[in-house]
């Protein structure tokens, strides 16, 4: 019998079945569009994701027959949520992360509550990112969804009440809506009743592994499944999914996310009010009895797709001629010296470590020598400087890290790796799955089950180590001196983000 992980995402759905020994059987994968009704805001179509899962869940089970999935566990995005009516009818697209609608909203909550105490209860710096703020939009653009909704589901407990059962919610993901109280592991009421949602509009809160049921029979049918009594597990939020799948489970240890958006994930052991000085979100991690420091770029791989479709035009031409994937010929024009362009990849705000909404995508540099390469270069450095800070800012406060795991389709880019771990002057390790938010929940599907008897066990297991790269002690001052310029620059352009904001 096998395991399977299913992640949601937030451009693309993935569905990956694992043997017991981790060996990846078959996988499939849907991409699905972002919808703009207007600048800032950026939703998913709830159905379109459920039938690009189906889809992706039929072509597996149909290519592992000899093998039927046992057990399965779901990992997604964060913050977006889909309001349901009673007799299952989609209410309303689900806003993502980075749909900035709600900032009116997000301050109101701010100045009612207090970002200290929000972040004491919650582990979340203040923002729109998080649910609450969205749902409190539409309570004061359109109150009609409000009455009518049944539940508000994130993605992880939307498919799983898709999958006919109980909906149900792990805490990591929990905690992203901005209503959980990471200390008391339980929905808060007091942030409930600011974010005007009922207690039973939401789903029961349970640990990550935890059985919630069995797929219907002849809804598993319909999708494929051929084993019978398919057992369905909570998963977790994508980035602590993924930090258990790249085996991130002790102090000192983290994980680079490269994908849609990016992602850094450190493990600690408690909540840790002090991050929120550098603007870490700290919350339950996947594994539990572990938290995570969480910081990030919600511009991240996006920025790569907006070049591939704005301005690679030739690389998209080679690629074809070649048969070759667009993202490796993009990425392998830029050689391999460092780059003298810096680029602020703020293209829906700053990020983490500044946290400024206002910030913008920036290129410094640029003379009529500046080649496509050179932009490409600068686009795969500054992405990996705002990571560097964010490091940095961890470190302030105790989280010690030593050493970097990268997961997700960047990690499958070497040149990519070795900039990482020369800007960041640790090691970074890839390991055999790039999908390891997929493998992170199959692991919990295969814990709770018994198939495992410990997540240390399944790590130990089913991680494999591929190549570490190290940093090169010949660019290591270069990139310092990179860093630090990059850091002054958004300090130097932080007051014309904020003249541009108030002008728009």
């Amino acid at each position: 019998m096998s395991l399977m992980g299913i992640d949601v995402g937030t451009t693309g759905c993935k569905v990956v079945a694992f043997a017991e020994t981790g060996a990846v059987l078959d996988q499939a994968g849907r991409e699905y569009p972002l919808i703009s009704p207007q600048p800032g805001w950026y939703e998913l179509d709830p159905e379109r994701v459920w039938r690009d899962v189906c889809a992706c869940l039929r072509e597996v089970n149909a290519q592992i027959g000899h093998d039927p999935v046992s057990a399965l566990a779901i990992s997604s995005q964060g913050e977006a949520m889909t309001p349901i009516a009673r007799d299952g009818r989609i209410l309303a697209n689900s806003p993502i992360s980075s749909d900035t609608r709600n900032r009116a909203q997000a301050a109101e909550m701010e100045a009612a509550l207090g970002a200290e105490h929000i972040y004491a209860l919650t582990g979340q710096p203040m923002g729109t990112f998080y649910t609450l703020p969205k749902v409190l939009w539409w309570r004061d653009n359109a109150p009609e969804i409000l009455d009518q909704t049944w539940k508000f589901l994130c993605y992880v407990d939307f498919v799983a009440y898709r999958l006919g059962l109980e909906p149900a919610i792990d805490y990591s993901m929990a905690a992203r809506t901005l209503a959980f109280d990471v200390r008391k592991l339980d929905w808060s009421e007091e942030l409930l009743e600011a974010g005007g949602v009922r207690r039973d509009q939401l789903a029961r809160p349970a640990p990550s592994g935890t059985v919630l049921g069995e797929i219907p029979p002849k809804l598993a049918a319909d999708l494929g499944f051929t084993g019978g009594n398919v057992k369905v597990v909570t998963g977790g939020h994508d980035q602590p999914a993924g930090a258990l799948g790249a085996g991130v489970l002790q102090p000192g240890r983290a994980m680079l996310a490269i994908g849609t958006t990016e992602a850094l994930v450190a493990v600690t052991d408690e909540p840790r009010p002090e991050m929120l000085d550098y603007h870490v979100s700290c919350y339950p991690h996947a594994a539990p009895g572990l938290f995570i420091a969480l910081s990030g770029n919600q511009t991240g791989g996006r920025l790569l797709r907006w070049y591939r479709d704005e301005l690679a035009a030739a690389e998209k031409a080679i690629a074809a001629a070649d048969g070759r994937d667009v993202y490796d010929v993009i990425v392998e024009q830029t050689g391999d010296e460092p780059g003298g362009l810096l680029l602020l990849p703020y293209f829906v705000g700053s990020g983490t470590y500044f946290e400024d909404p206002a910030a913008t995508g920036t290129l410094v540099g640029m003379t009529f020598d500046t080649k496509r390469a050179d932009i490409v270069r600068a686009i795969l450095e500054g992405l990996t400087y705002e990571q560097a800070l964010g490091i940095s800012g961890l470190n302030e406060v105790g989280a010690g890290i030593k050493q970097l795991t990268a997961i997700g389709g960047g990690a499958r880019s070497e040149r990519w790796m070795q900039i990482k771990a020369d800007i960041t002057d640790l090691p970074v390790t890839i390991i055999h799955t790039s999908e390891a938010a997929s493998l992170g929940v199959a692991m919990l599907a295969g814990w709770a089950t018994g198939v495992y008897g410990s997540l240390e066990e399944a790590a130990a297991l089913l991680i494999k180590p591929r190549k570490t790269f190290t940093p090169r002690a010949e660019h290591r001052a270069h990139y310092r001196r990179q860093l630090s310029i990059y850091s002054d620059l958004y300090q130097a352009l932080r007051p014309i983000y904020q003249a541009m904001a108030a002008e728009g």
